[in-house]
């Protein structure tokens, strides 16, 4: 968000029931309408300037996959999930802070 802008925080749990693993972060939404970004299969502007995140895999019934969790640099990230989801165990992957494991975004198959 630019510097200045009025935002909002809200709790938000990324998955759809409570579990063990389905913690509640916050997330930050701008305060005033905007226009919501288009779906793409380029790396966003706000994840490319970071330097690394964390991704994981997760199965259908919402359980980390282990052995698919890993650091990636950001230039990395498109080519690791895609390679994460070529796993016929994995549903979808999060992307995380690699700092702080803070929830980022969901990438899913096309």
């Amino acid at each position: 968000m630019p510097a200045g802008c009025g935002y909002l925080i809200l709790a938000y749990r990324p998955f759809p029931a409570l579990q063990p693993y389905a913690e509640t972060g916050p997330i930050f939404l701008h305060a005033k309408a905007c226009e919501q970004a288009g779906a793409t299969h380029e790396t966003p502007a706000m994840l490319a300037k970071r330097a690394a995140h964390l991704v994981k895999g997760y199965s259908r019934d919402d359980r980390i996959v282990y052995g698919t969790g890993k650091i990636v640099p950001s230039a990395d990230l498109t080519a690791e999930a895609a390679n994460i989801l070529t796993r016929d165990d994995v549903a979808y992957v999060h992307v995380r802070s690699s700092v702080n494991n803070c929830y980022t975004c969901r990438i899913e198959r096309a």
